[in-house]
């Protein structure tokens, strides 16, 4: 059953949305104050935890994978205005990140679904945003993977930390069974476990 489009929102908004969505891409998460300079930015860190999200939704069981990816895509939109905080500036910073949200989403045509999905992630009472914090938590255990891989000892210095999380923040099986390949695998593996050119037949 087709649903009349609401009024309540205007194409001039969702527009403006778009622009600010694109500015993430020069927000460069916190991490690069810790003698990080190959920090990524607030979209590259989004992009990877949804599809994360969508991993660990199938490993869970979970029926509606795409709102678990609706979800990780919303879950640091608010950081376009809030800012990305690292764990040593929320000992300082007030974000204000319900306005901030609330004023992002604001009269664009996703306004009622997105800030719902983003309130019950702030809730972590859902499987649903319990899966999109766990995969939040392992994409920063990636990134500080392939850190080490190009000489940065940041991972090791954050080794207690990262533990701690390990064993008390993470919801899911799936994302400690993860997390645990994680910490032993080849950030290059998924390339150098290609077969070389001189080993495909080509009759194949």
């Amino acid at each position: 059953m087709n649903q009349t489009p609401s009024n309540s929102f205007s194409i001039d908004r969702d527009v403006d949305f778009l622009f600010e969505i694109g500015t993430l891409r020069y927000h460069l998460r916190t991490w690069n104050q810790f003698l990080n300079p190959g920090a990524q930015n607030l979209t590259e860190h989004i992009f990877r935890v949804a599809w994360i999200a969508a991993i660990l939704a199938k490993h869970e069981g979970v029926q509606d994978v795409m709102k678990v990816m609706k979800m990780a895509l919303i879950h640091d939109i608010s950081e376009s205005r809030s800012v990305d905080v690292n764990y040593l500036s929320r000992q300082y910073a007030d974000r204000h990140e319900h306005r901030a949200i609330q004023d992002t989403l604001g009269g664009t045509a996703i306004e009622d679904e997105f800030l719902s999905l983003w309130n019950e992630y702030e809730l972590r009472e859902s499987l649903e945003s319990q899966i999109v914090k766990d995969a939040d938590n392992l994409e920063v255990e990636l990134e500080l993977k392939e850190l080490e891989a190009m000489g940065n000892t940041l991972r090791e210095a954050l080794a207690q930390g990262r533990q701690t999380i390990a064993e008390e923040k993470l919801f899911t099986e799936t994302a400690k069974k993860m997390w645990n390949v994680i910490q032993d695998a080849e950030p290059h593996n998924w390339h150098l476990a290609v077969r070389s050119l001189d080993q495909i037949d080509p009759e194949a």
